[in-house]
């Protein structure tokens, strides 16, 4: 399924390049990346940062009102491959619950999760790593703020219930 998502990504870069009328080499030039670089990012194979991205984009001369939705699209391709929904209804632990939450984050860093949030990076560290139960209203806002689907939210929240009310075991220790 994810390798679907990358090629489709990779194909809509593609049809950006061809549509501005520029090689690899003359788009190298624009974005101050390598003509190899951005042949990789264009192969399907690995899903480029959003940096490379940006740059192929602004270099194929793509407006900067219309790089929000490509953000948007970078995003959904970058999200881990397994189904997060389903990822959250079978969690039995706080570990499993925090790593079902980390790829709903993904591919976001701690840093801009807490900018994004206001939530302090050393608690969103730990609610990932299971080390600690979120609040349901403060885990709410981060997986709103990350763009959750409905289904992800509510299956975020019916998570965080089992676990509060005792009906999930707490992460084994290491």
């Amino acid at each position: 399924m994810f390798e679907h998502v990358e090629d489709a990504f990779a194909a809509a870069l593609q049809r950006v390049r061809r549509q501005a009328g520029l090689s690899y080499r003359q788009l190298a030039d624009r974005a101050h990346y390598s003509h190899p670089h951005l042949v990789r990012a264009t192969n399907g194979k690995h899903l480029p940062t959003w940096d490379v991205t940006a740059a192929f984009l602004t270099g194929c001369g793509v407006p900067a009102d219309l790089m929000p939705v490509w953000r948007r699209r970078w995003e959904e391709a970058s999200r881990d491959p397994r189904d997060i929904v389903g990822l959250l209804e079978n969690a039995e632990t706080l570990e499993e619950l925090g790593a079902a939450v980390a790829a709903l984050a993904r591919p976001r860093s701690l840093r801009s999760l807490e900018q994004l949030t206001g939530i302090p990076r050393a608690t969103i560290q730990a609610w990932l790593q299971g080390t600690r139960l979120a609040g349901r209203d403060r885990l709410d806002h981060l997986v709103r703020s990350v763009d959750a689907t409905p289904a992800e939210r509510a299956a975020v929240a019916e998570a965080v219930e089992r676990l509060s009310s005792g009906r999930l075991r707490p992460a084994p220790a290491a």
